[in-house]
C-alpha cells in the first residue's frame, strides 16, 4: 500500500496525485475530442470560473457521499469544507461540469448531448487514472478472494486482512477498454448519442459486475422487483411525455403531471403492505440504473426533435 510518500519536505498523498492526472489526462482528451467534433471551446475559456466552480462542489458532494461515514457524526460535519484534504470524486468533477455545460449551451447553436458525446469518453478515460488512485490509497477495495491475483492491505482503513479483490484495478481496466471502445464507436457514428448512449450501457454493465466484488462500506439500498419494474414504466412515461410535450395542452401537462405525482405518492404509501421480497443493492448500482434509464430517454427525445443530428 503507497497511500502517500514523500517528496522532499512534502508528503503527497497517492490518490491525490492519481486525482490530478485524473483531471489533466480527461481534460486534454475533452478539449481535443470537442475540436475535431467542431465544437467551440470559447465558452470554458469566458466561463472557467464556473466551470471550476461547478467542479470543485460536485467533487466534493460526491466525495461526501462515498464516504458518508467520516462525516455523518455531529463533530465531524465541519470536516465537510475543509477542502484541504483532497477529498474529491472524480464522477462527481465531471457530473458537475455536466450541470453547468448543460446550463451554459443554451446559447450556443450545439445541443447538450453533441458535449456529452465528448464529456463521457474523457470521463471514462480519467476514471482509469482514478481508480489506480484509489487502489493504492486503499480506497473502495474488494471483498476476501482465494483468486492468485487477491492483494493483502496492511492498513487500518481496510477491514481484511486477508487477500481481496483488486477491484480498483478491475475497474480501471475496464473505463480504459471503455474508452477505446467509445472512440471506435465514435469513428462510425452517425448520429448524436451513440458514445454516450453505449458508453452508458456498458458502463452500468461493468458497475453492476464489479460492485458485487466491493467488501467495503457503501449505502445500502433495498428494493423488490415491482420498484425496479415501476421505475422502468416512470421512464417510459418521462420519455413519451417528452416527445409528445409540444403537442400537449397546458391542462393536458398539468393533469399528467398531477397523476404522477399521486400515482408515487400512493405507492410509497402502499409499498410496505406489499408482499414482495426485497434484495440488497449498492447505492452505486442504483444510480447507473437511473443513469441508464435516462439517458435512453434523453436520447429518444433528442434525435426526435433534432432529427438531422
Amino acid at each position: 500500500m503507497f497511500d502517500a510518500f514523500q517528496f522532499g519536505p512534502f508528503i503527497v498523498w497517492t490518490h491525490l496525485l492519481f486525482l490530478l492526472i485524473a483531471i489533466w489526462m480527461s481534460s486534454e482528451f475533452f478539449f481535443r475530442l470537442a475540436q475535431s467534433a467542431g465544437l467551440s471551446l470559447q465558452p470554458f475559456r469566458d466561463q472557467a470560473l464556473w466551470y471550476l466552480g461547478g467542479a470543485l462542489l460536485g467533487g466534493r458532494v460526491f466525495a461526501v457521499i462515498e464516504q458518508y461515514r467520516l462525516y455523518i457524526k455531529p463533530d465531524d460535519l465541519f470536516r465537510v469544507f475543509m477542502l484541504h484534504d483532497g477529498n474529491f470524486s472524480f464522477l462527481g468533477m465531471a457530473f458537475g461540469i455536466a450541470i453547468v455545460l448543460y446550463s451554459t449551451r443554451r446559447t450556443s447553436r450545439t445541443t447538450f448531448l453533441q458535449w456529452l458525446d465528448v464529456l463521457f469518453p474523457a470521463t471514462t478515460f480519467g476514471l482509469a487514472f482514478d481508480w489506480i488512485g484509489k487502489f493504492f490509497a486503499g480506497h473502495a477495495y474488494g471483498s476476501p478472494t482465494d483468486m492468485f491475483w487477491g492483494v493483502t492491505y496492511d492498513a487500518f482503513n481496510v477491514r481484511f486482512a486477508v487477500p481481496i479483490h483488486p477491484v480498483q484495478l478491475y475497474y480501471a481496466l475496464f473505463f480504459l477498454l471503455l474508452t477505446f471502445g467509445l472512440l471506435v464507436v465514435r469513428k462510425n457514428a452517425r448520429r448524436a448519442g451513440a458514445e454516450t448512449l453505449i458508453g452508458v450501457v456498458i458502463a452500468t454493465v461493468g458497475t453492476f459486475i464489479f460492485e458485487s466484488f466491493r467488501g467495503d462500506f457503501g449505502i445500502p439500498v433495498f428494493a423488490t422487483e415491482l420498484d425496479l419494474i415501476l421505475i422502468l414504466l416512470m421512464f417510459i412515461s418521462l420519455g413519451l411525455f417528452a416527445a409528445f410535450e409540444i403537442n400537449m395542452s397546458q391542462r393536458t401537462i398539468i393533469a399528467y403531471e398531477l397523476v404522477m405525482t399521486l400515482c408515487c405518492a400512493a405507492y410509497l404509501f402502499l409499498r410496505p403492505l406489499l408482499p414482495f421480497e426485497s434484495f440488497e443493492l449498492r447505492f452505486s448500482q442504483l444510480l447507473s440504473i437511473l443513469a441508464l434509464l435516462a439517458t435512453v430517454v434523453y436520447v429518444t427525445v433528442h434525435r426526435r426533435r433534432h432529427p438531422h443530428l
